[in-house]
């Protein structure tokens, strides 16, 4: 079993299972996209009910910090990351698949 699901399998399920053209449903994902991206941008909270919440949050600067790539010292400013919040219903199935996992072995 592949453990990634793509944009592409997304569209394809939804398409499936409500009758709703690719085309549409292509619309209506990459529209919730711009959504959601203009939001953050705005330093807005994006409320998903049965999902969880999107957020920006504050990461504190470093003035001693080290590029994985090169070993080089660099100092890095205090910035804003996107953040997810799972809620609790998603919490809960994901909880009970992993109590399930451990069941079976």
């Amino acid at each position: 079993m592949n453990k990634k699901l793509t944009k592409a399998e997304i569209i394809e399920n939804i398409k499936n299972t409500t009758g709703i053209s690719s085309d549409d449903v292509h619309k209506v994902i990459d529209e919730l996209f711009v959504e959601i991206k203009e939001a953050l941008v705005e330093d807005r909270i994006i409320e998903l009910r049965n999902l969880g919440t999107f957020e920006l949050r504050t990461r504190k600067g470093k003035s001693k910090a080290r590029n994985p790539k090169t070993g080089e010292l660099v100092s890095v400013e205090s910035h804003k990351v996107a953040y997810f919040r799972p809620g609790r219903e998603l919490k809960q199935s994901v909880w009970n698949i992993r109590n399930n996992k451990e069941d079976n072995e």
